[in-house]
């Protein structure tokens, strides 16, 4: 009769019921539980591995350059980063008020690293995030304008709740990128959350846009309502290399 239940649960996909259902078996504690007691227990176990799959799926969708944590960011004075901001940051209310991050620095400060952290941490609250290396992003939406899939690659971008937008202005927008930028803000102002990170300082952005009325359009509505975050210090790669050597 168990194998029968067992092989039910596999059927209908309870796989985390089914891991602590056997597990129960195997290690002879059924009787420890009362009735409500071992149900609970099971539907527990099935939360928990669909929280934990869905939580999975999310940092996969979300094709992050690279694995980042709240917990191993360096909080060194020297580096001018808020821990209270920053934990804050990690409960993503930023997200729930459709805040932005802008997050500033030489090379190698740690930009990348913060914003990817804050990423996870809106994709383990349920959140679904997408993260682009800007300018690829551009050369991706310019690729798609000329096949057609434009608006429907816009669409997939509208849905997330959280965009990141790494290094943005290493060069100078043309008018097709400014256009693109200005509708990809347009249609998050106030649905939807922008984590962005720059070696410019956020005044050097009106250069990076050009074209005075849609650089004051794009920067109204990126850093009304935003956190700005300006890191300070040596680059970490090279601390890094210095310390292996």
């Amino acid at each position: 009769m168990n194998q029968a239940t067992e092989s039910k649960m596999k059927q209908m996909k309870l796989y985390g019921m089914h891991s602590a259902f056997k597990t129960a078996l195997e290690s002879g504690k059924t009787d420890h539980y009362t009735i409500d007691q071992f149900v609970s227990m099971i539907i527990d176990a099935e939360w928990d591995e669909r929280h934990n799959r869905r939580i999975e799926r999310s940092i996969k969708n979300a094709r992050f350059h690279y694995k980042s944590n709240i917990e191993n960011i360096h909080f060194d004075e020297s580096r001018n980063l808020d821990r209270t901001l920053v934990f804050r940051l990690a409960e993503c209310e930023f997200v729930e008020k459709n805040q932005n991050v802008l997050i500033t620095g030489s090379t190698g400060v740690g930009k990348s690293f913060l914003g990817t952290a804050l990423g996870y941490q809106a994709c383990i609250q349920g959140y679904k995030v997408s993260y682009f290396n800007t300018s690829k992003l551009f050369a991706k939406l310019k690729m798609a304008k000329a096949d057609g899939s434009y608006l429907r690659e816009l669409a997939k971008i509208e849905k997330q709740d959280v965009i990141i937008l790494d290094d943005f202005g290493l060069q100078a927008l043309d008018s097709q990128n400014r256009i693109t930028l200005l509708e990809i803000i347009e249609d998050r102002h106030n649905n939807g959350s922008i984590i962005v990170t720059s070696q410019i300082p956020v005044q050097g952005w009106y250069d990076i846009i050009g074209e005075k009325t849609i650089a004051d359009a794009i920067l109204d509505r990126l850093i009304h309502h935003s956190h700005r975050i300006e890191l300070l210090g040596e680059s970490m790669r090279k601390k890094k290399t210095i310390n292996k050597d």
